[in-house]
């Protein structure tokens, strides 16, 4: 029994002896191949981490209003949220739609991530088009996942000479607060099929107030400053101008407007039909489609003698005070890409900040306003260029756009043409034509695809951190 159970015990010795060499060896052989395997794989490439989810990084008053001031941001944020209709006569509306629009309030446009900003995800212009039983189609370049898109012809019909305005989407023609009106919406498939379309999406209204009250000299000396490096980079730029007074003017895909106020009226004007103190005539004088006297929207005095605000008026309160976005917390990633950023020259035409004048808003007074542009004009090339002339602004020229609250963006550039940060960026590289030689960002470009994967994702990290 005794020598049984020895020969028991040694070859139960020997199996598990055996067992551990081959798990052994086995955990080599798994290991090597891995080895290999990591070796032989390419890094993986950089790509947009996208919209940049928890808290909102905009859309909050300035901090420090007084209660006035508050109580002006709330209004005006009422009155961005509300509705127009034809004559004011559907409930909870304002007077003034159409006769030709793109939306029914600022708010439709400007949504994402809060009130105030750009292209929400879902398009409300599909519900706009048809409500109150209004007979538009919808265009081919809209659906419910599109960026909010407005229309322009950059030349007449006969594609000789310049138009550049906006051809509005819809009509006011079916509504039920529209009796007997009869207008065309304009032929879009013909536009396009000849090359003479484009678009643009809604710019954010965050940190207006603080945008109007950065001097002009500052801007200047901005434009003077780095002027080697700039050189190097084929970087210019240069101010778009009020052909009044040669002020910089700075809101706007192409800096077209001098103020916040001017900014205001010119959108509610082209894009809800409402016209206001400063565009007080209708843009269509079709018979039939008129129903109000104008101005629609005025400003009006009181019995008293005070002032009964516009609309326009109330805009403008409210956009004055809505405060700058906010970052997200810094990681490693993102302080790393701040500094790429930086190092291939993108800070160079998207300066990170300026620091405000003496405003008679104190909030707005000597703050640092981290807007990451310089608000002048650049040379992008044909691959941006939308052919529309807008103050000296040329066809391919566009103000440096600001990169604040970009984290929570969805749409990129002018037209709305991709939701991925790393094809927007792309995009900004642009081989010359005929017509226009090159982009000023071609050599920040390739900066920037000579950079590492790791390098690359950094930067997109700090740019969806902002």
């Amino acid at each position: 029994m005794r020598t049984l159970r020895s020969t028991r015990i040694r070859s139960a010795g020997r199996f598990r002896r055996v067992i551990t060499s081959f798990l052994r060896a086995l955990f080599f052989v798994a290991f090597a191949a891995g080895q290999n395997a990591s070796q032989n794989t390419t890094p993986e490439t950089a790509r947009d981490p996208g919209v940049r989810e928890g808290r909102l990084g905009a859309g909050s008053p300035s901090k420090g209003l007084t209660p006035a001031q508050q109580a002006i941001f709330s209004a005006g944020l009422t009155s961005f949220r509300q509705l127009a209709s034809v004559t004011g006569s559907v409930a909870d509306t304002r007077i003034g739609l159409g006769p030709r629009f793109n939306a029914l309030s600022c708010a439709q446009c400007h949504a994402q991530p809060a009130v105030g900003g750009s292209s929400a995800e879902i398009n409300p212009q599909i519900s706009a088009a048809i409500a109150q039983g209004a007979a538009n189609k919808i265009p081919s370049f809209i659906n419910s996942r599109s960026p909010v898109r407005v229309a322009r012809f950059p030349y007449a019909a006969d594609l000789r000479q310049a138009d550049g305005s906006v051809h509005a989407l819809f009509t006011i023609s079916g509504r039920s607060d529209a009796p007997g009106c009869r207008l065309a919406q304009p032929d879009f498939k013909q536009a396009a099929e000849s090359g003479n379309l484009i678009f643009r999406i809604p710019t954010p209204t965050f940190g207006g107030g603080l945008m109007e009250a950065i001097p002009d000299s500052a801007l200047r000396d901005n434009m003077r400053a780095d002027a080697d490096k700039k050189r190097n980079l084929g970087i210019a730029g240069r101010p778009n101008l009020s052909p009044n007074d040669a002020s910089i003017t700075r809101f706007g895909w192409k800096a077209q407007n001098k103020s916040l106020e001017m900014a205001a009226a010119e959108a509610d004007h082209l894009e809800i039909g409402v016209t206001n103190d400063l565009f007080p005539n209708e843009l269509d004088g079709t018979a039939g489609c008129q129903f109000n006297g104008t101005p629609e929207d005025v400003s009006l005095l009181n019995p008293d003698g005070s002032v009964l605000p516009s609309e326009i008026q109330r805009f403008v309160g409210y956009m004055h005070v809505l405060d700058q976005p906010r970052p997200a917390t810094a990681t490693p990633s993102t302080i790393h890409g701040e500094q790429v950023f930086a190092q291939i020259g993108c800070a160079l035409c998207h300066r990170p900040s300026f620091t405000t004048g003496k405003s008679s808003v104190d909030v707005l007074s000597h703050v640092q306003a981290n807007l990451f542009s310089d608000l002048l004009l650049h040379h992008m090339g044909p691959k941006l260029a939308d052919n529309i002339m807008q103050g000296v602004a040329q066809g391919d020229e566009f103000r440096t756009a600001p990169l604040w609250g970009l984290g929570q963006r969805i749409f990129f550039l002018h037209d709305g043409r991709t939701a991925d940060l790393l094809q927007a960026i792309e995009n900004h590289a642009s081989a010359g034509n005929q017509r226009y030689s090159h982009s000023e960002a071609d050599a920040v470009i390739d900066n920037f695809k000579r950079l590492p994967e790791p390098d690359k994702q950094d930067l997109l990290n700090f740019l969806r951190s902002l």
